[in-house]
Formats: C-alpha cells, sequence, structure tokens
C-alpha cells in the first residue's frame, strides 16, 4: 500500500444499512451478512451484558483494547463504563435487538472529555464477532459527531503499535500518529476538530 495514501474505507467495503429508531442516536443497523442489531447509548442495565460478553474476549481483544491483561470486568471499573455523566462523557453501544439489561454486547465506543474541556480521549472495542462489518468505523464516526457538537477541539486515543486495524481506522478519518515518549509500544492517534485558520488555508492553497 501507498503509504501517501489513506487505508481503504472499510465502512464502504462491509455496507451497513442503517435507520433510525425512537431516541437520540438509537439506530438499527443491518450488517451485510444480514445479522440486525441495535446502535444505541449504553445504559446502567447494560453492565451485566457487557461483563458476560467481556468473558468471550480472547486475550488478544482484550490486550489491543485496554494496553494490558484483565481476566474480568467487574466492580468500579464496569459501573464506570455503563454509568456515565452525559455532560462529559458519551457511550455507545451495539446490540442485539433486545431492552437493555437482555441483549448481548458486541460492541462498545466511549469518549471522555479531559479536565480543560477541550479535548477527549476515545476507546473503541469490537469484538471478534463483529470484526470486519465495518462498525468499528460506524462507532468512531458517531464519536467525532457528539465530539463536535460538544464543541471538542480535538479527540485522541492510545493505540498497540500493533494494532493494524484501529491505526488504519483511525488514519481513514484524518487522525495522525505521535509517539507517547515514555511507551514506545504505543501510538497516540490525534484528530483535529478545529476549523481551519486563514494561515493554515493559506499554506494549503498558496496564491
Amino acid at each position: 500500500m501507498n503509504r501517501n495514501q489513506p487505508p481503504p474505507d472499510r465502512q464502504r467495503a462491509h455496507p451497513i444499512r442503517r435507520t433510525r429508531l425512537p431516541g437520540r442516536w438509537h439506530q438499527r443497523l443491518v450488517l451485510d451478512d444480514g445479522r440486525t442489531l441495535w446502535l444505541r447509548p449504553i445504559e446502567p442495565a447494560d453492565a451485566e451484558p457487557i461483563r458476560q460478553t467481556f468473558s468471550l474476549l480472547s486475550p488478544e481483544e482484550v490486550r489491543m483494547r485496554f494496553q494490558h491483561p484483565i481476566k474480568e470486568l467487574k466492580g468500579d471499573l464496569l459501573r464506570r463504563l455503563t454509568q456515565i455523566d452525559p455532560r462529559t462523557h458519551f457511550a455507545l453501544v451495539v446490540a442485539e435487538p433486545l431492552p437493555p439489561g437482555q441483549a448481548l454486547v458486541g460492541a462498545v465506543a466511549r469518549l471522555a472529555i479531559e479536565e480543560g474541556g477541550r479535548r477527549g480521549e476515545f476507546g473503541i472495542l469490537v469484538s471478534r464477532f463483529l470484526a470486519g462489518k465495518g462498525l468499528g468505523h460506524l462507532l468512531m464516526r458517531q464519536l467525532i459527531r457528539w465530539a463536535r457538537l460538544k464543541r471538542l477541539e480535538e479527540i485522541h486515543g492510545d493505540v498497540l503499535e500493533e494494532n493494524d486495524a484501529m491505526l488504519a481506522l483511525a488514519e481513514s478519518l484524518g487522525f495522525r500518529r505521535e509517539r507517547v515518549p515514555d511507551d514506545p509500544g504505543i501510538v497516540r492517534v490525534r484528530l483535529s476538530l478545529r476549523p481551519p485558520t486563514a494561515k493554515d488555508l493559506s499554506r494549503t492553497n498558496p496564491d
């Protein structure tokens, strides 16, 4: 692949049919293999289904998302994930088309506004049972949309340098990469959400 060109857009390679459902951020998804899922905000009732789904993840899937081994989601970590402050946090799930608490959850995406209110940190986990269907791309675009509504200037996330799928996804959406000095195995990806200044435009459109 030409390193000067963005990687292929996986969302186009694996189209997802979407229709709106009642409620903000609610959508009905039909994957290219015919499976029907719901995209919706996370609910406290999702805690137990998420814990159950987490137990089905491989150690490699867990390491790719959390950068270190975690045997079980429980306690404070699970509560922080499912009981969020909507003023500073945003989290979506892709789940079975059943009520929260009954539906297995196959993907989770979250964005937390950092102190200062100008930047946010994202995290996305798509289980291998839904991998390669364009859900990561869809979830990231929703996080970006929420960040713009909150008038954030930037969102970022830390990714293992071997996580080629996540790095390619970020690059396809315009994120730039940088090294983390204290951790050579981590790549930080950043997306600026600030509108271009006149100085920026003059650099890209010289007279």
